[in-house]
């Protein structure tokens, strides 16, 4: 046999969780043809992995590249850390469906996760979103889910009120043609407007739709301060009851009162297993979350849209009343520490404020930091994020090494040239942090187990079959990386800082990255459900 890809004496792990097996890989098209002892076969390509680890290329289950691929479809930030497929579509936000008459409502919408307001929408549905992913040619795979904050604002713009029946019902629709169409799963941003106007029952319906084509829900969870975990609760109550699958997204205590309370969390999960609900949650290993900062407002501040919510807040009153219940804590209570609140991303207008703390950019600009807050949405919409500093170190480290959790970034394929951005360094070092930190460095994970958690254990829970897993006849997603040295060097600081020891990854059989550099090869693929 001769293959295209040959990679020699690599400690292989194949995703299953399974120990490591010394092997070599045999890699012709885009599949993996032979595991074993090759060293006399031919190839076109051999690569000499001697005291390296071989696995699948690993799987980020959570992200928000839907719109960044298309606008440079190298994704250096996840290429370079060795992941291979983005899971999209997360938090309620997705590129489809897109509603003719509301497409500066979506634009608005996706500019949380887009970096780039001169993006054109012209497409309408997951099949034409996927033509244009494939006219751009992304280094990577992407595999979306269609969120729930797109379905709702196609139908119901951003409308702070419930569903009626005929509503429901075309969400349903639309969320049963993007099933058909091959996403693989609902999302739901429970925080986020206009997902956060969708309340349970809304929810629950949706979700059975997602249930009958057995695919996946997941969940970022609608937050509430209070003594106990509403959103947990909440989430399992609605699996419990469609029998669907769940995801539940970024699992993290972020409440000061509750830090050190995860055993407690993750007794819930457990319950709900016991009694029969298919549960699964990811963890990204960083105390600190990011989103925009229109997620704190009052979810009443920014219905109808980034323009309603200037005209109305250029009413006095109006605007009083959000300072006063926006001083109060978001999420329904949640307290405000401005020095755990850190400035990442703002137009270049205001770009004095970048890394900045609100605490001292609203000193610097004069003001206190409830109204400069308030002014920054006003001003910049859902372009502006921030770091919050508001998790534990022991809490991350509880959730990510328990049996149920799956890595998962909450990042974004960037270039390494951010041009001054300062994102959270998730999208840039998330998978070889997990392998330096919490499995070489601290031994909190077995690479093993930590590997599945990447890989298999995710294309389990997508029901992705020939990719997670490196075994003959699988797709050739791969990534070798060096155990004694592999390490994130990005942080929040400097966050666009490659990483450390991964030195090959392919994508669909062709390699994308050679001896620490990507090359130009750009073989991803939209990925479909069932097919």
């Amino acid at each position: 046999m001769h293959a295209d890809v040959l990679l020699l004496g690599a400690t292989v792990i194949d995703g299953s969780g399974s120990a490591p097996v010394h092997a070599d890989v045999a890699v012709t098209g885009d599949r993996i043809a032979a595991v074993g002892e090759l060293s006399r076969l031919t190839a076109d390509t051999i690569v000499d992995l001697s005291g390296q680890v071989l696995c699948p290329g690993f799987i980020d289950i959570h992200t928000h590249s839907d719109v960044t691929l298309l606008l440079d479809p190298a994704g250096e930030s996840k290429v370079l850390q060795g992941v291979t497929t983005e899971v999209t579509g997360n938090c309620g936000f997705s590129p489809f469906p897109l509603a003719p008459a509301r497409l500066h409502l979506h634009a608005d919408h996706l500019d949380w996760i887009a970096y780039a307001p001169e993006l054109s929408l012209d497409w309408r549905d997951l099949t034409g979103y996927a033509a244009r992913v494939h006219e751009h040619r992304p280094a990577i795979n992407i595999a979306p889910l269609v969120g729930h904050g797109a379905v709702r604002l196609a139908v119901l713009g951003v409308a702070e009120r419930a569903a009626t029946p005929d509503e429901i019902s075309t969400m349903k629709r639309l969320v049963c043609e993007s099933l058909e169409q091959g996403a693989f799963g609902l999302s739901t941003g429970l925080t986020i407007v206009p997902s956060a106007y969708g309340d349970a029952e809304e929810i629950e319906q949706l979700v059975k739709v997602v249930a009958n084509h057995d695919a996946l829900y997941a969940t970022h969870a609608r937050v509430a301060a209070g003594p106990g975990f509403a959103d947990v609760e909440e989430a399992l109550t609605t699996a419990r009851r469609t029998g669907v699958r769940l995801e539940f997204s970024h699992l993290a205590i972020n409440e000061p009162a509750k830090w050190g309370r995860a055993e407690d969390v993750l007794t819930l999960f457990e319950e709900a297993e016991r009694r029969g609900t298919d549960v699964g949650f990811d963890v990204y290993p960083y105390a600190a979350s990011s989103s925009a900062l229109t997620q704190y407002l009052p979810t009443w501040v920014p219905a109808g849209g980034i323009d309603a919510m200037r005209r109305r807040m250029a009413d006095h009153a109006e605007r009083e009343r959000a300072e006063k219940e926006f001083a109060e804590g978001f999420f329904g209570g949640i307290p405000w520490h401005w020095d755990r609140v850190v400035i990442s991303r703002i137009p270049r207008a205001a770009s004095w404020a970048l890394g900045l703390t609100i605490e001292v950019a609203a000193a610097e600009a004069g003001c206190e930091p409830v109204p400069f807050f308030l002014d920054l949405c006003l001003d910049h919409g859902n372009a502006v994020d921030g770091v919050l500093f508001y998790r534990t170190e022991d809490d991350v480290r509880a959730f990510l090494t328990h049996r149920l959790s799956v890595v998962g970034s909450d990042g974004i394929a960037f270039p390494l040239d951010l041009r001054g951005l300062k994102p959270h360094p998730r999208s840039f070092g998330t998978y070889p942090r997990v392998l330096g930190r919490y499995v070489r460095d601290s031994n909190a994970l077995l690479l093993s187990a930590a590997v599945h958690k990447m890989t298999g254990a995710v294309a389990d829970r997508l029901g992705i079959r020939d990719r997670g897993r490196l075994v003959p006849g699988a797709i050739a997603d791969l990534v070798a990386f060096d155990p004694a040295t592999v390490a994130d060097n990005a942080t929040f600081t400097e966050p666009a800082s490659r990483p450390r020891g991964i030195s090959h990854v392919l994508v669909n059989g062709s390699v994308v990255v050679a001896d620490g550099e990507q090359t130009s090869a750009r073989p991803g693929r939209v990925l479909r459900r069932n097919s």
